[in-house]
């Protein structure tokens, strides 16, 4: 399996586990693809990844995977409280993946994007984390 499935599948799942962030969301609102309808805040899975890391004898995987939490209310408060979170919540857990394992995750940047013209407010998360299969 690609480390990037394992990734997401394990993310989500850890995320919506949490109820400070389901709380913060209104709901179990983590998307691969965001539903037609969904509406703000929200956590949507953006840009992946992955490449070769491993060793003569070991396979593994460095992966680069982006979450952006979209937000409506004014300001950038809501949609950086909730990267708080994520960011919480993903720095040296101890994620089940199927096929690997989680070596170390780290969220390595947070970039924040006004969108004016829709009155939205993006913050992307940048995630580096490594793996091992197994």
């Amino acid at each position: 399996m690609s480390p990037i499935i394992a990734l997401k599948a394990a993310l989500r799942t850890a995320l919506i586990a949490d109820s400070e962030l389901t709380t913060a969301l209104g709901g179990p609102q983590v998307y691969d693809d965001v539903p037609r309808g969904a509406n703000p805040p929200y956590v949507v899975f953006s840009e992946a990844a992955s490449r070769d890391n491993g060793t003569v004898s070991d396979a593994g995987h460095v992966t680069d995977l982006a979450l952006a939490v979209w937000s409506r209310q004014g300001g950038s408060r809501e949609a950086l409280a909730i990267a708080d979170r994520i960011a919480a919540l993903i720095d040296d857990a101890d994620l089940p993946l199927a096929g690997h394992r989680l070596v170390n995750g780290r969220v390595v940047a947070t970039e924040l994007r006004r969108q004016p013209d829709k009155d939205l407010t993006r913050a992307t998360l940048r995630l580096r984390l490594v793996t091992e299969v197994i």
